[in-house]
């Protein structure tokens, strides 16, 4: 009974979904009940997929028969404010969820840098611990460069406005993006728009690039981005984005999981 466990940052709500919708060979799902899994079972339920909830200390009563079961735990938005915290809280939940999985992808980029030694710093767990890595083996820097594939495709983007400030923003951003800017340290309170606006113009930004990524469960992207080009006098900026990194990411350890297992 191969057990795959997904430890992700809300950041990829989206990403994740669609790996479930679109990966038959998924037949158990089970999502821990946190306080930050209601956003990926609300779309979950949207998308017509099947799942337990259940709690965080009773994984191992939910693991049964021989097809691929997926276990998925949400994180907090709010861990990015303090990157030694996230790394701290990250490792933990790889330590104890390794006793049960047979392979671990953590849903993360390099946050802080300090992310980025997961093969060898978590290379005494029970079953493999992978990150969200680029073709060349890179860890990707953060949920931007996740859905553009590569740090080189992020500075081109960054270098083909000409130095004009731009504001990356994926539909879980847009969505999120007053939770973001507190974490951000741009400002304690996310109500605060004349501070956030003076933090924008001081550090020149000018434009929002709305990332399509193509994925399409977070129902107001487009207006929540609007919004947020409103209040900072933005230009709007559209963006071709893309899940494949971690689609890629995921199927590189569904296939070395199941090589480990012998079904493949």
């Amino acid at each position: 009974m191969p057990v795959m466990t997904f430890i992700a940052c809300r950041m990829f709500e989206d990403e994740i979904v669609h790996i479930v919708e679109t990966d038959d060979s998924i037949k158990h799902l089970l999502i821990v009940d946190n306080e930050d899994s209601g956003g990926l079972v609300d779309k979950l339920n949207d998308a017509g997929c099947n799942y337990s909830l259940v709690p965080g200390d009773g994984i191992t009563q939910h693991l049964e028969g021989d097809d691929i079961t997926l276990v998925v735990e949400m994180l907090e938005l709010a861990l990015h404010a303090t990157p030694e915290h996230l790394r701290e809280v990250v490792y933990g939940k790889a330590r104890e969820m390794s006793e049960y999985s047979d392979g671990i992808l953590l849903f993360y980029g390099l946050c802080g840098n300090v992310l980025g030694k997961v093969d060898t710093e978590l290379a005494d767990l029970p079953c493999p611990v992978r990150i969200l890595k680029e073709d060349n083996g890179d860890v990707i820097d953060d949920c931007i460069g996740a859905v553009l594939g590569s740090r080189a495709a992020y500075l081109e983007k960054l270098k083909s406005f000409h130095g004009v400030g731009t504001f990356f923003m994926t539909p879980m951003w847009a969505a999120h993006w007053r939770e973001m800017v507190v974490s951000a340290g741009m400002t304690p309170d996310p109500d605060d728009i004349k501070l956030s606006k003076f933090v924008f113009d001081y550090a020149g930004y000018k434009n929002v690039a709305k990332m399509d990524t193509g994925l399409h469960y977070e129902k107001q992207f487009e207006p929540k981005v609007e919004e947020f080009a409103k209040l900072f006098e933005f230009n709007i900026i559209d963006m071709e984005a893309s899940p494949k990194l971690l689609v890629r990411c995921y199927e590189q350890l569904k296939d070395e999981v199941l090589k480990v297992q012998g079904v493949c």
